[in-house]
């Protein structure tokens, strides 16, 4: 009843309509009672009987038009073509009957098992972070069940991570494992510009179906328009946020963020802004702190959104203006490298240049020493790795790099795990410690 009000209320009290004038590629232009209409407004356009309505939505204005972008393609529009005023503002009535189904950027359901039934309020797609000083600060340690992630970036609850990596080094492998093995209550997962054909190897054989079973997965895939891939984004972080506030802790991911700065960076040159670092326009990195601040500790009494963000770096090229933006507004970054994959080590982690920000305050004080000195091997091996594949290094000339080189193998081991594979917070840190043959104190 509630959501049927909320609603009621959200209806326009009068039909308001204009009309198509031109069409620019994808770029609708719309005249007529424009100052009824605003930016994120969705309008729908008449096609005739034979065909669905155009629905469309208000991205800007130019001479006294609307310019609008479809969220599907523009055949059959007409010049003089109605334009009614349907909404002013994008809103979904998420509810927890949402977990275990597979959902589109508009938040209808794809997967076949019948409607999604509508939750008590409207959450705004394109909603406000929780204001700075009424956020509660971020919690425990909280297991995600992959030890080269629990060990060496050590996650909190309420923090914001990116997954730095080129494609097909393994990302989408590492997040389904996540989302079975994790200690949250729900997992919120956005494919954004997803290969058609691996959402469902994905959701079947990835995820499983117990992981499905306390997920919500958001798919847009990379031939829907620029449109659907971006409001995937927006409503993947208000599903989680409704789940947030509803006092759960979810684990928000999303994949990947670099589709969803692909497609604003279309959405701005189509009407008409100046490209800048390599073509993506200024609105690109406007809207990437407003997306990614949405994440994170609630108001005091509220769940929390642990996220995590998979970034496509380009050519393997990890400084990118996306990846730089984005390495700057989250709380930590994983990099995951070609080189480790193509060894056969999976998760192809690179703790070496990963980094936890929150690491520091939620280590146990016993474990620190275990982690340096792991890291200081690794380190180690890596610094005389050539010298040692080409059998420069003669054995016996310095102790720290035997040491390294004879624990290195187990290390490698330890950093490997098996998709099916869980392993806890506790058990991942006294294996290492028994591994480097310390005992924590």
């Amino acid at each position: 009843m509630d959501a049927l009000l909320a609603e009621i209320e959200s209806c326009l009290p009068t039909q308001i309509y204009g009309r198509v004038e031109e069409v620019k590629g994808l770029l609708v232009e719309v005249s007529g009672p424009v100052h009824e209409m605003s930016v994120g407004a969705r309008l729908l356009l008449d096609v005739g009987e034979a065909q669905e309505a155009i629905q469309v939505e208000v991205v800007g204005f130019r001479e006294g038009r609307a310019l609008c972008l479809p969220f599907s393609g523009v055949e059959g529009l007409r010049h003089g073509s109605k334009a009614w005023l349907v909404s002013r503002e994008s809103a979904v009535h998420p509810s927890n009957g949402w977990l275990g189904r597979v959902v589109n950027a508009l938040g209808e359901p794809i997967d076949g098992k019948g409607p999604l039934p509508f939750g008590p309020k409207p959450m705004a797609l394109r909603a406000s972070p929780p204001k700075a000083a009424e956020r509660s600060r971020v919690g425990g340690p909280i297991d995600l069940g992959v030890r080269a992630l629990n060990t060496f970036t050590t996650c909190c609850s309420g923090q914001r991570m990116g997954i730095f990596a080129g494609s097909g080094v393994g990302k989408s492998v590492l997040m389904s494992m996540l989302a079975r093995n994790s200690e949250a209550d729900i997992s919120v997962i956005g494919l954004i510009g997803e290969r058609g054909r691996e959402v469902q190897e994905f959701i079947e054989d990835d995820l499983g179906e117990d992981g499905l079973a306390r997920s919500v997965v958001i798919v847009a895939t990379s031939d829907e328009s620029v449109l659907m891939r971006r409001q995937a984004a927006y409503l993947t972080l208000s599903v989680s946020e409704y789940f947030r506030e509803e006092g759960h802790h979810v684990l928000c991911m999303m994949d990947s963020v670099t589709r969803f700065a692909m497609a604003q960076r279309e959405i701005g040159l189509s009407i008409g802004e100046p490209p800048t670092s390599k073509g993506y326009t200024p609105t690109v990195f406007t809207e990437l702190p407003k997306l990614l601040e949405r994440a994170g500790p609630g108001r005091i009494g509220e769940g929390t959104i642990t996220a995590l963000f998979s970034v496509l770096v380009e050519g393997d090229n990890h400084n990118e203006p996306v990846a730089d933006a984005v390495r700057g507004i989250l709380d930590g970054h994983i990099v995951m490298e070609r080189e480790i994959a193509e060894r056969g080590r999976y998760p192809a982690v690179n703790v070496l240049k990963s980094v936890s920000r929150t690491m520091p305050r939620c280590v146990p004080d016993d474990v620190r020493p275990v982690l340096t000195k792991a890291k200081q091997l690794l380190s180690t091996y890596t610094d005389m790795e050539e010298l040692i594949r080409l059998g420069a290094y003669q054995r016996g000339s310095d102790s720290q790099v035997d040491e390294a080189i004879r624990l290195f193998g187990g290390i490698e081991g330890f950093l490997s795990q098996e998709k099916d594979e869980k392993s806890t917070l506790a058990h991942g840190y006294l294996q290492l410690a028994n591994l480097l043959e310390m005992t924590p104190t």
